[in-house]
Parts: C-alpha cells; structure tokens; sequence
C-alpha cells in the first residue's frame, strides 16, 4: 500500500471493528500527519525535528499514540450512539457479514418490540463492539544506516532505520501488531526480544504481536525458527502472492498460492508444535514465564483476492483465520488516500495500465500504474537534461559505486555520475541509449508514494507535488469509486463492484503472471545464461507444472461457482499451460537436464 495511502487509515475504519496497517518508512510523512490530526482534533503538538535525538523513533511513538487517542475516542462516542438510522452505531452492526453471530443477534433487536428487551439487547451489543487493529508495517530490506553528521561516521546500529522504527512502535501503547515484510533481517528481529511489549503473559496475551509476510511454508519455518529461539511467537504468518501484489513484487520460483495454502493446511499443527518446543526452552533460559498452551497462531492470506466467492473458498478449504484486500480500497477515499487526479487514472485503468518496473531503487520489480504523476514529472526532468530526484528523504540509499556512504540510484547525484561514466566508454548509439534509459528509469519512490495524503488533505508546500502509486493487477478490474459500505458489502457478497466482463480466477491470474515473468527474465538472460540461472528456470518451470496440475484437481472442487465457471476455468488452465510448453519448446536448451557423464 505504499506509505501515504493507508498512513491515517485507523481513524477512519478502526472505530468500526476493521483492522488497518500503517507503513513506518517515512517519519517525515508521520510527523507531517501528527501536525494534522493533532490540530484537527484540537490535541497539543510539539514538533519532533530531525536533528533531534532519536527523533524518529519519537516521531513514531508520538503518532502512533495520537491516532490511538483519537480512535479511543471516536469508538466511545460511536458506542454511545443511539440505534436509529443512519447512526454510527447502526453502521457499524450494517457492516457486518450476515454470518456473524453478532449481526444477527443486531437483527433480533430490530425486529423484537419489546422496549425492555430492546434495550436488553442493545447493551448486549454494545458490549460486545471492539475496535479494529492499528497495526504497523517494516519493511525489512528498508534498514539505512544514519550519520550524525553528512561525513561522520555511522550512528550505533540501534538508529539505523528499521531499528528505530521498532523502538517506535514498541514504546507506543498500542496493542496491536507489527508485520515485518520483505524477508529476513536478523539484526531487526533480535531487537525484538529487548522490548517487553513483546512476550507473553502466563495466559498468552502479547501485547504486541508479530506477524511475518512470508512468500511459502519453508520461510515461515525458518523465521519462526528465529523467533522462537529468542523467546517471542510470531502470532501470524501473512502469504501474500509473490506477483498478484501491489508494491514491490517478490516472485517465488513459480510456487504458487494454492499450493502454499494446502501445505499451510496439512502442516499448520506441526508447525505449531515444532515452534512451541523451541520457543518454551528459550524462555526458560531467560527465566521468564511459559504459557501453559502455545499461543494462538493465525495463517492468512492475501494478494488478488476480487471476489466474495474466491475470499470464501480461501475460508473454507484452506481454513484461513481471515484475508486482506488491498488495491481495490485505493478506490475507497474513506479507506485511503489517494488524490483526484489518480484516483481518477487508477479507476479507469485496465490490464496494460498496471504494469511490473524497474522504477524502484531496490532492484526489485515494482508493480506502476502507467503514466503517473510521479513518472510524468520523471520523463519531464529527463527531457530537461535534469534526470533524477534531490533524493529529500533517503530511506532507499544502497549505492556506494561512488561515494562512501550510500546514495539512491533514483537520486540526481546518482544518475549524474553514472551517465557521465557511461559517456566516457563511447559506446554505440543504441548501446547508449538502452544503458542510459536503464539509470533514468529509477524514480523517488520513499518520496512520491508518501504525497498523496499531503496533497489530498492540502498541506503547504513550496514546490509541486507528484504522486506515485502501486497497485496490484487486480485493480484492473475494478472501476468504480466507492463508500466504505459498498467496499465491505463487495468483501461479503451483498454488491459487486467488478467491471462487466471476464475476470480471471485468482490463481490462474498469478499463474499467468508467473508465466509471463519466466518469459521475460529468460529472455532477458538468455544471451548469456549460466547453468545456475538455467537451473533456477528449470526449477521455476516444475514449480508451475506442479500448481496446474493440483489446480486441475483443485477447481472441479469450487462447488459454490457454477459449472459454466468451473469448466471455462480448467480451459484457461490448460491454454496457460500449453502457452508454457510452447516457451519451453522454443528455449529447450536452456529447459533440458544437463547431461550427466557417464563413468567408464
């Protein structure tokens, strides 16, 4: 979701029992945002300036305090609300899905007549209201060093990025949960361990929980693996689709979401078991209290879910604890922020609209909408001779090709030196030009994914902001700006919101896109290809044999879809298939088992 579109998304769902995550990349964005909202709900605000000691850890804190204020109290005056139309109360209990036992016994006090039973059941319900989650989000890679002085030397490793932003959250007074994103950062974790915040009670409460973003079974094992021998439980393992995201898109080797989720099915008690073990001897060595059972472990899923049909098969079959959505609330302005003009570009935005870069400095394919503000004002620079951005914030400096310490390869200092190097080899016209198009195609993403909310909510600025934004594939099919109620009534089934026409399944959605991406990365390899990038494409291409052919027995069992649906999707699956073998054909000398030598 970026930094900036779901930045202040608490406050305006969490009053309604629906749990959010906010990004703690960017705490010049944060500090920003606690300007707002302290002032628009009349709190004090003291600024916390850069220069200041461990100012963004307290940035963070500060922030995540405020909004948990805020929300205390918008819950306390919707609870207190009459039960009359159009109350914040009657909308909170009209957002529920029809399945909850809670919703229908708010459907037993419409309709008794009773004033004494009414009002009995009313408190009952009041009750039982709770209010959603502000959960927080680091993105591991995101971990830069800091300097005290432009050429001094580092800070201690406690204030480098991520740290920083996790003494942030853990000095909050949330109760809540933190997502690491990204893979594995093992410095991050085991500053986990030094905050109390996260440890469990004798009964299993965690104040604070963890939960990992992990792209298949053996990562999870791993990571919980680490955490455990720590003393802390990771409380949710999140599977996102590697390709059928938005944001940054990490691909897996071709193993592909149904998969995962029937591994997770089978192996979800051992995984338990084996992490409880580890997890109740470390806590033992640090002398602290074991709960009695493992605490509770939620698996869950998202990426690419469209549909109340395909979020209730997740459900079902897979036994999910529950599921996210992202990109289709960008079209939600009272879920999260995006500005007019892209909210109108990303409503009409089909297919080829949304579209894996190379925008992002990370190096890792970045799901763009085609012709964003961000990349206009891009193209503008370059035209200009200007190419690159003045780098303001910085959370994405890796580059030291030049320099001691790290610079952003999407910053003007950057792709200054690296064109002028470029120049100096005097290489062919259209050499130059593709190599050249390569530097310039990275843009300040840490920077334009956060102003939307500042432009939306029109804080002062000397120079003009450019919006970026990364939404998933899915939101091609997706067309219509809409209220929180109709958001939630398309995630129960009560509306549909899809765009007339085809849309695929989501798993053969993401193994569309998986096929498209082995396409393209052989391609590009294939000039100059080594046995171990052959090999990974070898692996690549089985992993996606195995997931047709469980797909193949998987879709024949989607009783609540019809026929029609069922069959037209083991066509699709087989033409994917058959487009993957005639790829495969084409490029057999890559595709084919190196020969073994035969011993005389």
């Amino acid at each position: 979701m970026g930094t900036g579109f779901s930045i202040d998304t608490p406050v305006k769902v969490a009053k309604y029992g629906i749990s959010s995550v906010i990004s703690l990349v960017d705490d010049t964005l944060i500090e920003q945002m606690r300007k707002l909202y302290a002032e628009k709900y009349g709190e004090p605000y003291t600024p916390i300036e850069k220069e200041d000691e461990d100012a963004r850890a307290r940035r963070i804190t500060a922030y995540l305090d405020l909004l948990d204020k805020i929300v205390q109290k918008e819950f306390a005056d919707l609870k207190a609300s009459p039960f009359e139309p159009g109350s914040e109360i009657t909308k909170y209990f009209e957002l529920l899905p029809e399945t909850s036992p809670v919703k229908e016994q708010y459907g037993r006090m419409l309709q008794t007549e009773n004033p004494q039973e009414k009002e009995k059941l009313q408190q009952e319900l009041r009750d039982q209201m709770e209010t959603g989650d502000i959960n927080v989000n680091i993105m591991t890679k995101l971990d830069r060093m800091n300097y005290a002085a432009k050429n001094g030397p580092p800070l201690p490793q406690e204030f480098s990025d991520a740290l920083a932003a996790l003494r942030g959250y853990a000095k909050s007074r949330l109760r809540s949960a933190i997502v690491f994103s990204a893979g594995i950062n093992q410095r991050l974790y085991s500053y986990a361990a030094e905050f109390k915040d996260f440890y469990a009670d004798a009964s299993g409460f965690i104040k604070k929980k963890i939960i990992i973003k992990v792209s298949d079974y053996r990562s999870s094992l791993i990571q919980g693996k680490f955490f455990a021998k720590k003393g802390l439980w990771v409380s949710e393992y999140r599977i996102e689709s590697g390709l059928n995201c938005g944001g940054h898109a990490f691909a897996t080797p071709g193993i592909l979401m149904g998969p995962i989720l029937e591994e997770f099915k089978t192996k979800k008690q051992e995984l338990v078991a084996t992490l409880y073990k580890m997890y109740a001897q470390a806590l033992d060595l640090k002398e602290r209290i074991i709960p009695q059972t493992p605490p509770q472990v939620e698996i869950t899923a998202q990426g690419g879910i469209g549909t109340f049909e395909e979020n209730n098969f997740l459900l079902t079959h897979y036994n999910v604890d529950s599921t996210g959505w992202g990109s289709p609330t960008l079209l939600c302005p009272e879920i999260t922020n995006v500005e007019d003009e892209t909210i109108e570009k990303l409503s009409k935005a089909g297919e080829k609209d949304v579209y894996l870069s190379d925008v992002s400095p990370l190096g890792v394919p970045f799901n763009n909408l085609r012709n964003s503000a961000s990349d206009l004002a891009k193209e503008e620079r370059i035209s200009k001779g200007r190419p690159g951005s003045a780098c303001p914030k910085g959370h994405l400096v890796t580059n030291t090709e030049f320099t001691e310490q790290p610079i952003c390869t999407a910053s003007r200092q950057y792709q200054k030196l690296k064109l002028e190097q470029l120049a100096a080899q005097d290489l062919p016209p259209e050499q130059y030009q593709a190599l050249s198009t390569k530097i310039v195609t990275k843009s300040c993403i840490c920077h334009d994914l956060g102003e939307a909310p500042l432009i939306k909510y029109h804080v002062p600025t000397r120079a003009k902001r450019f919006s970026a934004i990364c939404p998933g594939p899915n939101i091609a099919y997706f067309s219509k700006i809409v209220t929180l109620a109709e958001m939630v009534g398309h995630i129960y089934g009560r509306c549909n919101l899809l765009n007339p026409g085809y849309r695929p399944n989501m798993f053969l959605k993401e193994l569309k896109l998986n096929i498209d991406y082995l396409t393209h990365e052989v391609m590009k390899f294939a000039p100059v290809m080594t046995e171990k990038q052959a090999a990974y494409f070898r692996e690549f291409r089985k992993n996606l044999l195995d997931a047709i052919e469980y797909y193949r027995h998987l879709f024949p069992q989607m009783v609540a879809q019809t026929q029609e649906y069922r069959r037209k999707a083991l066509e699709e699956l087989q033409e994917l298939l058959d487009h993957l073998e005639s790829f495969v054909d084409s490029q057999i000398a890559i595709f084919q088992e190196p020969s073994k030598a035969i011993s005389a």
